[in-house]
């Protein structure tokens, strides 16, 4: 029984998605004492960025041939399809930057694609339970002054639901920089009360998540 964690925050001693995700990692180790976790701190270990370009661009090639670059991109590669691959669940923890997805989970992703266990040709993930926990420091939900500036959460969805097929649930806490950004002060209480609705999700995600993989069994 496995759990493969990955965060994106570069802010690991206050980040609000990591905090969101240890509710459900909580969750899921009540429920299975004697799982284990693996973890990927993309923040701690950033991936290469030129690490993409030599997996592809080794692809193209006989193994005999690559650069020393290539053939370790395309270790990395296998190492990520690996991790995913072998966790009986997956939690990703990726916040919104500067109303994008973060360039680490981008990379991270970008990589791990190249691996054909896990590329459009043929998804090894599929129907694997996933939770993907995001915040967000402006609120873009429709009606808002904003809304359609969140670049990140629908792009998330769609290669984690869509393109790997997994079973997702998604924890979304917007708002975050309420009480660091005084601009937003006026919105102190609704901040509030979707921190506590986002706290309520992640636990009840969390549950789910285990309970998929201990019906699954």
């Amino acid at each position: 029984m496995s759990l493969f964690r990955l965060d994106a925050s570069i802010l690991p001693g206050s980040s609000a998605s990591r905090a969101l995700a240890d509710l459900v990692e909580s969750e899921w180790t009540s429920a299975h004492p004697d799982s284990s976790v693996t973890r990927r701190d993309l923040a701690a270990d950033p991936v290469p960025a030129t690490a993409w370009a030599d997996a592809v661009t080794g692809g193209f090639i006989d193994e005999a041939q690559r650069t020393r670059a290539q053939v370790e991109a395309r270790a990395l590669a296998t190492r990520f399809a690996d991790e995913l691959i072998g966790a009986d669940a997956l939690l990703f923890a990726v916040p919104l930057y500067n109303y994008g997805v973060s360039q680490h989970f981008k990379t991270w992703f970008d990589l791990a694609y190249t691996d054909p266990r896990i590329d459009p040709t043929g998804t090894a993930l599929r129907g694997k339970p996933a939770t993907l926990v995001t915040v967000l420091g402006g609120n873009y939900a429709p009606g808002t002054p904003k809304e359609g500036w969140d670049h990140s959460t629908g792009w998330l969805r769609r290669v984690l639901e869509d393109v790997w097929g997994l079973d997702l649930r998604v924890v979304e806490r917007p708002f975050t920089l309420v009480g660091v950004n005084p601009a937003l002060d006026a919105f102190t209480d609704v901040a509030r009360e979707l921190k506590e609705s986002a706290e309520s999700n992640a636990r009840t995600f969390g549950q789910e998540l285990a309970a998929l993989r201990g019906s699954a069994a």
